[in-house]
């Protein structure tokens, strides 16, 4: 009986031992998501107040590398971050997040502040419903996060062939799905990181890595999701 009662009790503290190293993990992911939230937004609302800087960013060649900078952070960071310290991996995404903020500062330009703050919030709350469904629920995501992976590479195609079209229904067709397919992803990467962290085991160093990672990818979906919505929703200025 003695032997019963200490491995019941042996159970029982690897089990809550394993549910606070997930809730210190995710709680990890989320805090450095946003901030590089934060960051993105302090950028693009600064960068967007400075008419010169708007001036060189959005009416020059020099667009163009501003536009693909956040995409070379992306490749890189995805390249590169299992060879880094934590650390590191996490200074590289807080970079990647100012790099981005100046690219996006054009929507403090073309939309009302008012509109980009009801959107957010609206965003902010979908996003932790969603993410929060993925996180508790006991259903496989992994379907439904290959079709959205699909549907995510079609919905790029399209937006690059609506940008020779210039078609209103079919921009409004990409809003919408849009909005779809990152509501899906957000769900199925936070499905997705809960198991990861399973797969780490012990290894700390190999868990911050991953988290940044994990950051990065929640922090995409949640800035893919608003900015989708924004084209629904937002009040553009007169």
């Amino acid at each position: 009986m003695n032997n019963y009662n200490r491995t019941m009790s042996a159970s029982q503290s690897m089990d809550t031992s394993v549910d606070a190293g997930l809730r210190s993990f995710m709680l990890g992911i989320y805090n450095n998501m946003s901030i590089g939230l934060a960051i993105t937004g302090l950028v693009a609302f600064f960068s967007s107040q400075s008419q010169p800087l708007m001036q060189l960013v959005h009416g020059t060649p020099l667009r163009w590398v501003v536009m693909l900078a956040p995409l070379g952070f992306v490749l890189y960071l995805s390249a590169r971050v299992m060879k880094m310290s934590p650390s590191a991996a996490r200074g590289w995404f807080f970079a990647f997040a100012a790099v981005m903020g100046l690219s996006l500062s054009y929507i403090f330009l073309a939309y009302t502040g008012l509109s980009v703050a009801k959107v957010f919030f609206i965003t902010a709350a979908s996003f932790g419903a969603l993410s929060l469904w993925g996180y508790t629920t006991k259903k496989n995501l992994s379907a439904m996060g290959s079709f959205m992976m699909m549907g995510l590479f079609g919905i790029i195609i399209a937006m690059v062939v609506n940008m020779f079209l210039k078609s209103a229904a079919m921009d409004f067709a990409i809003s919408a799905i849009g909005v779809v397919i990152f509501a899906g992803l957000t769900a199925w990467d936070t499905q997705r990181l809960k198991h990861s962290y399973y797969e780490i085991g012990a290894n700390a160093e190999m868990a911050g890595r991953v988290a940044i990672m994990g950051a990065l990818s929640l922090y995409l979906d949640f800035l893919n999701l608003f900015l989708f919505l924004l084209r629904f929703m937002g009040g553009g200025r007169s």
